[in-house]
């Protein structure tokens, strides 16, 4: 198995129209979605065998949501279902086509209840590389079926990847989320965060409108504290990486932007398609080889941005190199690197 995803499957209730606050939307409709299910979707449209590792209710939404990902050509194995509990929603609005709010209705969702002795650990065993999702770590007892996934992860030899996807209104506060993506991040080779996270996780020592800290800096303490590879994801500008060989900025992509929802995730399974080409990613860690892996992720969060929804909207192997033969990144921006 190529890549494993692990942490939430989920229904997004999509708003009807763009550009109203959540209690003003008309209607919404439910999408197949959830960050770490989007990301294996996403790879296995580009070419990566992927399985994942989540639990929903046994419930219509549920069961619909694994012939979802079935469908997709994902390995379902690794689902389990809860009797007890609902399969979680989250509710989205648009404000902007770039901006989203999200009510995640989980009092508790079945994808907190995952077990550890419920991971399928022959599968676990197989997989190149293991992506988990912030969402598992909010609640016991994902939170540590999260952390014994990666325990046989690293064990087998995988390259372990983390989205730190923060969403408030699942924690009880700020310093509770950074407790715990500070006990993960030493354990990760692979770590993505946005312009918000990389400014929580250095203490506000940087942000996109200023600070004492470049991004190369605030990125270079995230690499120091394990990682072998620091993403930025920085909207339409496009992305950041930092490794021991250096650091880059590269220009994202102007597209016609219908919602921006999974456009990080899609980013994300770009970049881990793009590592897993070759039998050691250790190899792809160049400066040059970086530059065009985030490249490509870039060109795949861009082709996201098209479409409505997430998991429908993530685009093919094909998609994407037809778009980077016709398509220039925009033009160099000030990341204060």
């Amino acid at each position: 198995m190529d890549l494993i995803t692990l942490s939430d499957l989920l229904v997004d209730m999509f708003p009807a129209e763009i550009g109203r606050r959540l209690a003003d939307v008309s209607a919404f409709y439910p999408k197949p979605g959830g960050a770490s299910a989007n990301v294996a979707v996403a790879a296995q449209r580009l070419g990566v065998e992927t399985a994942f590792i989540g639990k929903v209710g046994d419930d219509a939404f549920g069961h619909h949501l694994i012939d979802v990902m079935r469908g997709e050509g994902v390995e379902t194995r690794g689902i389990r279902l809860d009797g007890e509990a609902r399969t979680t929603m989250a509710v989205i609005a648009l404000p902007t086509e770039h901006d989203a709010e999200f009510v995640f209705y989980r009092n508790p969702g079945a994808d907190q209840r995952l077990l550890p002795e419920e991971l399928d650990r022959e599968l676990l065993a197989t997989g190149r590389a293991l992506h988990v999702g912030s969402l598992s770590l909010t609640d016991e007892p994902s939170r540590s079926a999260a952390f014994e996934a990666v325990r046989l992860g690293k064990a087998s030899g995988a390259l372990i990847s983390f989205d730190t996807n923060y969403r408030p209104s699942l924690w009880q506060s700020p310093a509770a989320a950074l407790a715990q993506y500070h006990a993960l991040i030493p354990q990760v080779d692979v770590l993505k965060v946005n312009e918000v996270e990389l400014e929580m996780l250095v203490s506000g020592r940087w942000s996109a409108a200023g600070g004492e800290l470049t991004i190369a800096e605030a990125a270079g303490e995230l690499l120091a504290r394990g990682p072998s590879l620091v993403v930025v994801t920085l909207g339409r500008q496009g992305s950041y990486f930092r490794s021991a060989a250096g650091g880059e900025a590269v220009p994202g992509f102007q597209v016609a932007t219908v919602d921006a929802v999974g456009c990080g995730d899609a980013f994300v399974a770009g970049v881990l398609a793009q590592l897993l080409t070759t039998n050691d990613w250790r190899e792809q860690l160049s400066t040059e080889r970086l530059r065009e892996v985030l490249r490509y992720a870039n060109a795949v969060g861009a082709l996201t941005a098209t479409k409505r929804g997430a998991i429908p909207a993530m685009p093919t192997a094909a998609e994407v190199d037809a778009f980077l033969a016709g398509s220039s990144p925009q033009s160099r921006f000030d990341t204060r690197s």
